[in-house]
């Protein structure tokens, strides 16, 4: 059985055109569960306009109150009496094949959980930008040679690369899964979802596009922003606390997952070792002296651990950043 897990949240706009592309998959679906984060415009009256001349049962569930992504999602899967689940937003288009292919990986691999895809982007009129999701954060074939070679959680250590919109999972596997942790920024369900299952090498890719991703300033999580660029002259004359509270954020974020990790009692304690290494590096990082010549032997140190790495794979822009800015 083959269910959809579907969460709207004033959806309206882009609905009709991600509904037609699930009816119209090659290979039907058996059921859509849709779980309403209190929508105030016509999502609800849209989804049950499509419900009534549906080919497959569509239950719709209005959340008393407001749940956020995460949240609603969990409850969503949580309904779900498929198989396998495919997690669905409300405002992209799968590819006719996209069932097809992700039900008959899953089938030829019964040792993998949950299968992910790129995704090509398209705009608000639904035209493709030129770009894929990988392309945007960098997924290259190099990462996915890391991958394939039996460690998915180091590149999820360093980034989450895997988008819940292109995610089909087992439901035999939430249990171990849920419920999905919410004090830790920008670990949504779909990268905790991904770092576990990465750790028992039961997540894997299929390299195709098989959604288009829709890029739009309503979205509620997503790639639509842009980290703004610093430029040499800011870097040098900053105050120096706009560069070392980013570090210090991104190592309690590194350490609260570490401890979420920790506490999985299936999560080889070996696999976290670069991941506690890693928050370490970002702490030493974010604490380093506003003296330059004092900061010198423990970036030094850092150098020669290899650690520079934890923060990119070319590792001395960071380096020499520390030294000057």
């Amino acid at each position: 059985m083959i269910s959809v897990a579907m969460c709207t949240y004033n959806g309206a706009k882009y609905l009709p055109e991600q509904l037609k592309s699930i009816a119209d998959q090659t290979v039907s679906v058996d059921e859509l569960i849709v779980c309403d984060d209190r929508s105030t415009d016509e999502t609800v009256e849209i989804i049950k306009s499509f419900a009534a001349t549906s080919k497959f049962p569509v239950h719709i569930h209005i959340n008393e109150k407001n749940l956020g992504s995460t949240r609603n999602f969990e409850k969503c899967l949580s309904l779900c009496k498929g198989d396998i689940i495919f997690l669905c937003d409300q405002d992209d288009r799968w590819r006719k094949d996209k069932v097809q292919k992700q039900v008959a990986y899953l089938n030829a691999r019964p040792d993998i959980d949950a299968v992910f895809s790129d995704a090509e982007m398209i705009n608000d009129d639904s035209l493709p930008t030129g770009q894929t999701i990988w392309e945007e954060i960098e997924f290259d074939k190099r990462g996915q040679h890391i991958w394939k070679s039996g460690k998915p959680h180091e590149i999820l250590f360093h980034g989450f690369v895997v988008t819940g919109a292109t995610l089909a999972i087992r439901k035999s596997c939430l249990d171990r899964l849920m419920p999905f942790p919410t004090h830790v920024p920008d670990l949504i369900h779909d990268a905790w979802i991904a770092v576990v299952l990465s750790l028992e090498n039961k997540i894997d890719f299929i390299a195709d596009t098989l959604i288009s991703y829709r890029i739009h300033s309503s979205q509620q999580v997503g790639f639509g922003t842009k980290v703004e660029k610093v430029h040499l002259k800011d870097r040098l004359f900053r105050d120096r606390k706009e560069k070392l509270v980013p570090l210090e954020e991104k190592a309690n974020k590194l350490y609260e997952l570490y401890l979420l990790l920790r506490a999985l009692p299936f999560v080889p304690r070996e696999k976290l070792i670069k991941l506690y290494l890693s928050q370490k590096h970002f702490y030493r990082r974010a604490s380093l002296p506003d003296n330059r010549f004092k900061r010198i032997t423990p970036i030094i140190s850092q150098l020669i651990r290899g650690h520079y790495r934890f923060s990119s794979k070319d590792w001395w822009l960071p380096a020499v950043g520390d030294l000057f800015e």
